[in-house]
């Protein structure tokens, strides 16, 4: 691990940050971490803010969070792809797949060990909240029927096993239902918000 600009995904976002500033010698260090929420727009401006300060030394820019929206990267682009002198990026995330394909031509992808499970979904479906649905459905506006039916899966799969859900009969119907409706040509994004809104509110309080 280096102190140049790179996404590393982790689960562990304190300890990593902690590696991180074990390598520090004459670097400065500039932190913007959200560990339990997503990287919000207040924070890309911040973030932008902090890289156009001047500084002689070289300035690590961390930023963390479960995940970042499309467009808190799009909003990171620009300065992410040209940045200020003496200025490098390091994104923290849980979720490899979140990362938009911008943002991957950009930057080395760090995979730490013990992650690999959180990436295949890139969702928190134990806290599921309106916040992260919303992030999740932004970053598959795209994908298809196929994948979103693995997607789906592992929701549902997770959702059972947290326990955190009111399954009803019919919550319970749905699941099969939305399988269902991409084999005869749904479109995937629609089934997906369907899925996700049910869930959130049959959320235990």
């Amino acid at each position: 691990m280096k102190l140049h600009s790179q996404v590393i995904v982790t689960s562990q976002i304190d300890e990593t940050i902690g590696v991180l500033e074990g390598l520090q010698t004459d670097e400065r260090f500039v932190k913007i971490i959200e560990e339990d929420k997503a990287f919000s727009v207040e924070d890309a401006k911040l973030a932008i803010e902090k890289s156009y300060m001047a500084s002689k030394e070289k300035t690590v820019i961390i930023l963390g969070a479960k995940i970042f929206s499309p467009i808190v990267q799009n909003k990171l682009l620009k300065v992410i792809e040209e940045p200020p002198k003496n200025k490098e990026f390091i994104l923290l995330t849980q979720s490899k797949s979140t990362i938009l394909d911008t943002i991957k031509s950009r930057l080395p992808i760090i995979v730490l060990s013990g992650t690999e499970a959180i990436d295949d979904l890139g969702l928190d479906v134990t806290h599921l909240s309106l916040a992260l649905v919303y992030d999740f459905i932004q970053t598959h506006k795209r994908t298809q029927a196929k994948e979103m039916g693995v997607v789906i899966e592992r929701i549902v799969k997770q959702a059972i096993h947290s326990q955190s859900f009111d399954l009803d009969e019919k919550t319970l119907s749905l699941f099969s239902e939305c399988r269902m409706a991409l084999d005869v040509g749904s479109p995937p994004q629609f089934v997906l918000n369907a899925l996700l809104l049910k869930l959130l509110a049959r959320k235990k309080r």
